[in-house]
């Protein structure tokens, strides 16, 4: 993520926490008094998120000084510190909760992501995340997926054209939707790739009879209706191209690799973000 983006989110959650003052803080620490404070893993998992601490450490306050023991994507387990923090007290403590909320969430996040994709380490299938993130915070939501092992699939409306069911129906059809959202490309000077969500058989044909897609999407097919369908997109191939298939819909942590071993190139599973338990850690002050 961008540096001058990622200080406009840190600078709207400051506003959000902080506001005039605070309060507590300012009534009873000198402001001059200086300290260290250190981040502490209470829960096994992933982390995440360590760039985006530095970036907000600097960001609130340039002269605090960070010593950091445990970078983004290693595993980490109850008791580890993954780095300490030292500068004016009042600093350290209002920087805690706005750090803290994004590196638990992303490191809630990278953790599932990694659970996800061990799952079916023994294939060559790649989970996905969705747009289903929390607004504001998608880059960092799909930064951590990626931290964690997971792949990325569009990050939003503007950088692939994904025609699912809603535009297929809109637009009159496999065929019509596919064949306008070339040709828009092609007037728009647009090198955007093309995926397409299917709901049966008929219209996985159909979507192959155009040649269009670049990727077919299998939404809310059986481990037996992905297969089949997989075998014939394959068989297609043999005189055409390769087209990536994706998974969608409805699958869980349990089906998971009952999908993978389907020959499916992608799994798009909406759950690595809207429905994480966020890495529970705390950042404590070392008492002299």
């Amino acid at each position: 993520m961008e540096k001058t983006q990622l200080n406009k989110l840190i600078a709207l959650w400051f506003e959000e926490d902080i506001r005039d003052g605070d309060h507590t803080s300012l009534s009873c620490i000198p402001e001059t008094q200086m300290g260290t404070q250190q981040l502490i893993i209470k829960e096994a998992g992933i982390l995440a998120g360590v760039e985006v601490a530095k970036h907000i450490i600097e960001y609130f306050d340039p002269t605090c000084q960070i010593e950091v023991f445990i970078q983004d994507g290693e595993h980490v387990k109850p008791g580890d510190i993954a780095f300490k923090v030292y500068g004016k007290e009042l600093s350290l403590l209002q920087i805690e909760r706005t750090m803290l909320n994004i590196m638990q969430r992303m490191s809630g996040i990278a953790t599932t992501a990694h659970k996800y994709q061990s799952l079916i380490a023994d294939t060559q299938c790649h989970v996905l995340d969705t747009r289903k993130t929390t607004p504001g915070l998608r880059y960092l939501e799909k930064e951590a997926v990626a931290i964690g092992g997971g792949m990325n699939h569009r990050i939003g409306l503007f950088d692939m054209i994904l025609l699912k069911d809603n535009h297929v129906d809109y637009a009159g059809g496999i065929t019509a939707a596919l064949t306008r959202a070339q040709n828009y490309c092609q007037q728009h000077n647009k090198d955007l790739r093309i995926e397409i969500e299917t709901r049966n058989e008929a219209e996985i044909r159909e979507a192959l009879a155009t040649n269009i897609p670049d990727r077919i999407m299998l939404d809310n097919f059986t481990p037996e209706q992905t297969k089949q369908a997989v075998e014939i997109i394959r068989e297609w191939e043999k005189d055409h191209r390769h087209i990536e298939i994706e998974s969608s819909g409805g699958i869980t942590i349990n089906t998971l690799h009952d999908y993978a071993v389907c020959g499916v190139d992608y799994i798009s599973v909406g759950a690595l973000t809207h429905s994480v338990k966020s890495l529970d850690m705390s950042f404590k002050a070392l008492k002299n």
